[in-house]
């Protein structure tokens, strides 16, 4: 059996991700001003822009103790564009997990725009993202704000 070391990010209280360990470079813990999170973060000297999917949702950016807001950072595939981006984290679910196949159940029918594929583990339901098409779309958001 096959196993993968994965970070389970909470996008949306709808969206939340499997992304595999060696892609995450940071969490990063920022003062939430404004309670949203911010279009672009300064990470190692870099502006990187910020993909943010629940802004329509019930879950804040917010944590109500702390005031910050927490935002993953993703190292970016080669190419045009940005080496990094990030997505604003909501809600709660944030972990490291090592995972098997056979803790996940396939969900093709629940696949979400920009994912590659879907399952289910301990009730909740999982995204795979596909990483270089968010980058494009990162990049592509981007480009359109500084216009």
């Amino acid at each position: 059996m096959k196993e993968r070391m994965c970070v389970l990010l909470p996008c949306a209280p709808n969206r939340r991700w499997a992304i595999p360990q060696n892609c995450l470079g940071e969490i990063l813990t920022l003062p939430a001003d404004g309670g949203k999170p911010p279009g672009e973060v300064r990470w190692r000297d870099v502006d990187i822009p910020v993909l943010d999917f629940g802004a329509d949702g019930e879950a804040p950016w917010v944590d109500a103790q702390s005031g910050t807001g927490l935002v993953a950072v993703i190292l970016g595939v080669s190419g045009p564009g940005y080496d990094y981006w990030g997505v604003a984290l909501r809600g709660r679910g944030l972990a490291m997990r090592d995972l098997q196949e056979s803790d996940c159940q396939d969900r093709p029918d629940a696949v979400q725009e920009h994912c590659l594929a879907a399952f289910e583990l301990e009730g909740q339901t999982y995204q795979v993202p596909d990483l270089p098409a968010l980058q494009r779309l990162a990049v592509n958001i981007d480009s359109a704000a500084s216009a």
